[in-house]
């Protein structure tokens, strides 16, 4: 397969080389933008090259495009300079035949290539935790962190048909029900166009918090997009559901 960068350089890319490597796969359904994270990605490459140097970890990434030319241009806009496969015939899920949901799409593989994790780390901290763990050489993620309990004013936010353009606010009020400090390790959402402004402060048994939920569309439509609330409790993470239309003046 080639790699290539924003989809026009072919590069020689010798990722087996390291002893771990990250291999992710995007398929084309769906919001394309919003399934890449492509401004995460870079964040968290250049997070584990500062941590571990540029040997030791190597990512793979097979994007099966609806349109070469859109990703092209989201790879440019972004700045992702990485190499990529742009797998126009869908080969690499043909022989793997992955699963449809896109947290099973992304592995940890070894120097073997034998899967030692499985999860994605830029939608879900805790499997970034697990992932960095391993590669420094502990087996697990480990917080210490005793669980709690808690509960969401609202688990689907309905904004309802808007103007596009028109941004989109919504306060969710978080509540710790149980008797141990509610900590929130990260806030992960389906889309580039949907940010959550929230208190990493822990809450003690009783608190509450507010979680501003901060839609701005990239395009007309209906839209279905999600927040994932990754905390101390047994059945996180805690998700929002976002919905509306957004509407061509």
């Amino acid at each position: 397969m080639l790699y290539t960068v924003q989809g026009r350089d072919t590069v020689d890319f010798r990722w087996q080389s390291a002893p771990y490597r990250i291999v992710t796969y995007v398929d084309s359904i769906g919001c394309t933008s919003c399934k890449l994270q492509l401004p995460k990605w870079k964040q968290l490459i250049a997070e584990t090259d500062s941590l571990f140097g540029k040997d030791k970890l190597s990512y793979v990434f097979f994007f099966h495009p609806k349109d070469a030319r859109e990703l092209t241009y989201l790879t440019r806009r972004d700045g992702f300079t990485y190499p990529v496969c742009f797998d126009r015939e869908d080969a690499f899920n043909r022989v793997n035949r992955f699963p449809s949901e896109m947290a099973l799409q992304t592995f940890l593989l070894d120097k073997d290539n034998r899967v030692v994790a499985i999860g994605n780390p830029v939608h879900n901290p805790q499997v970034k935790e697990l992932y960095l763990n391993i590669i420094g050489g502990k087996r697990s993620a480990t917080t210490g962190t005793k669980q709690t309990s808690a509960s969401l004013s609202e688990q689907d936010v309905r904004f309802g048909s808007f103007p596009m353009g028109e941004k989109k606010e919504r306060k969710v009020t978080l509540k710790n029900t149980g008797n141990a400090p509610l900590v929130i390790h990260g806030v992960d959402t389906s889309c580039g166009c949907t940010c959550v402004e929230y208190s990493q402060c822990p809450l003690r048994p009783g608190e509450e918090t507010t979680l501003l939920i901060v839609y701005e569309a990239d395009e007309a439509g209906h839209f279905r997009k999600t927040v994932d609330v990754y905390c101390n409790t047994a059945d996180a993470p805690l998700r929002i559901s976002v919905t509306g239309e957004a509407v061509n003046n």
